[in-house]
């Protein structure tokens, strides 16, 4: 196989922040102080989710432009929660799109001319390239939270052991065994919505993975069948699986009495 620059191009969108709440159920203005917050993060671009297990009892998940935001969204949520409750676990990461396919085309293509690579020819190349793509995808890149009842987080690495390590392999293979395991999150297009984040210099996993849909059994059923395929099964390494429901400000009340939410 030609050789080619091992990594592949990405493009960044909004950053994300997930923030895993434990709620102190006695304090004093908890319904108030807690609708109060949720209405104020929805108006700001984030969403919240109630948790069932002991991993906390809200999920709060920002999506923002800038990592500046970002912090300001983590302050604005440090000191709303004073008193009534505990941020336990967070996950900061970045929107990221993966062009594996592109990448290989791409740099298959400069190498044939005689480009060299990392040249300023090769990356003004890259660059008008990224241009193009970064206008075409920019609803990818910059989503906003979508409305479903539902929601999967998971971090995730790709294998770095002695034996089998996914850096160490071609550029090609990565790009093949990822076009597979892309075909099985199609089948499911329309039943969930999944959303990519990149947490490499941020977090000690890889990627972040948000899963949100209407049918809570999706989730187990795309993550079960794309356990099958060649880059999981050798080189995927999964984190803890954070489950939530959505809880609007209306929903608040019911929610703290234990009752279902709306």
């Amino acid at each position: 196989m030609t050789k080619l620059p091992a990594a592949p191009l990405t493009m960044e969108g909004s950053w994300i922040l997930h923030q895993m709440i434990r709620l102190r159920w006695n304090s004093a203005d908890l319904e108030s102080k807690l609708v109060s917050l949720i209405s104020k993060l929805e108006s700001q671009g984030s969403a919240a989710f109630a948790m069932p297990g002991h991993k906390g009892d809200l999920l709060l998940v920002h999506f923002r432009a800038t990592p500046d935001a970002l912090n300001q969204a983590d302050v604005l949520v440090a000191k709303a929660l004073d008193g009534i409750a505990d941020i336990v676990n967070s996950y900061v990461s970045v929107i990221e799109l993966g062009l594996y396919e592109s990448s290989v085309k791409l740099y298959d293509s400069l190498v044939q001319k005689g480009v060299v690579p990392h040249s300023p020819e090769w990356n003004q190349a890259i660059e008008e390239t990224l241009g193009r793509q970064r206008t075409a995808m920019a609803s990818r890149l910059f989503p906003a939270i979508p409305d479903d009842k539902y929601v999967c987080f998971y971090p995730m690495n790709k294998r770095r052991g002695e034996i089998k390590n996914w850096y160490g392999l071609p550029i090609q293979d990565r790009q093949r065994q990822m076009a597979e395991h892309g075909e099985v999150g199609r089948r499911y297009a329309g039943a969930v919505r999944q959303i990519i984040s990149g947490s490499i210099g941020y977090e000690a996993w890889e990627w972040g993975v948000d899963l949100f849909s209407n049918n809570p059994l999706v989730f187990k059923h795309l993550v079960y069948e794309m356990r099958f395929d060649e880059a999981s099964y050798d080189y995927g390494e999964f984190g803890e699986f954070f489950f939530g429901v959505r809880l609007k400000p209306e929903g608040a009340s019911a929610y703290l009495k234990g009752e279902a939410i709306a």
